[in-house]
């Protein structure tokens, strides 16, 4: 009996381990399946996701190419016309910058030969105003007034210092000399010029004055006569104008003499500096 059950139990036990590993062996066997059935399932996927892209790649790559060429026409066309406007632009361009060019080559011509003009009047002017000044100072080097008449000077010029008068009894100046001589002593012209007047001064009596070249002017006074010139009259150097009087007021005490002034533009000047 304990050997039947013993039998029993093993037959059972036998039983129950085959059925684990049966079940075991089914268990991994669809576990196997449903692996390949994934593995199966992935792969068709991953190659529907790759006919898929392809099929979008080629679509973008034709979309692309078709893109490109529209591209490449406008482009091309772009350029074109853009070749062209920029050929009429230069061209315009050229014309403009070569009648600017002109025009400015014209003006500067004109500018250039009226600089020279101005220059070269310039020049002119200069060498004009070079030669008067040159001739103005030969004729101020050479322009000399020689004594009216021979005698001492017994009076002096006295423009800043006073002398005494006898006539008046007191100190005055004195713009001029008084260079002694004689009644009817001949008087003579210093230096050529034109007899500008001839008068009877209240102070210096008979008076004749010449005038000179640049603004000088020579008097002769207390004289007594002018029967030799007139107004007006060219006289020479050392051509006789008049006579030594005695008919200056101002001088009626002095022993007979020729007062005798120089002036420079009007301005009573030293006759001892001029004379020669």
């Amino acid at each position: 009996m304990r050997r039947n059950r013993r039998v029993k139990d093993n037959t059972q036990k036998k039983s129950v381990q085959d059925k684990i590993i049966m079940y075991s062996i089914i268990g991994v066997a669809v576990l196997a399946i449903i692996l390949v059935g994934l593995l199966m399932y992935s792969k068709q996927l991953s190659d529907e996701v790759e006919e898929g892209t392809m099929t979008l790649e080629q679509m973008s790559n034709v979309n692309n190419q078709t893109n490109t060429n529209t591209e490449s026409v406008s482009t091309e066309v772009g350029k074109s016309v853009e070749e062209a406007e920029n050929e009429m632009n230069s061209t315009n361009n050229t014309n403009t910058n070569t009648a600017t060019n002109t025009t400015t080559n014209t003006k500067n011509s004109t500018n250039t030969s009226i600089n020279i003009t101005k220059q070269n009047e310039t020049k002119t002017t200069n060498t004009t105003s070079s030669k008067t000044t040159e001739k103005k100072e030969e004729t101020k080097k050479e322009l000399s007034f020689q004594k009216p008449v021979d005698g001492e000077i017994m009076k002096g010029y006295a423009k800043d210092n006073l002398v005494y008068s006898e006539t008046l009894q007191e100190w005055t100046t004195h713009l001029g000399i008084d260079i002694k001589a004689e009644k009817t002593t001949v008087v003579k012209a210093a230096e050529a010029g034109t007899v500008k007047s001839i008068k009877n001064d209240p102070r210096y009596g008979l008076t004749i004055v010449i005038e000179h070249n640049d603004g000088y002017e020579t008097v002769y006074s207390n004289l007594l006569s002018s029967e030799f010139v007139v107004e007006g009259e060219k006289v020479e150097r050392g051509q006789s104008i008049g006579t030594v009087g005695n008919t200056a007021a101002f001088e009626v005490a002095d022993e007979p003499h020729l007062h005798f002034e120089i002036l420079k533009d009007s301005i009573p000047i030293d006759p001892t500096t001029y004379m020669k």
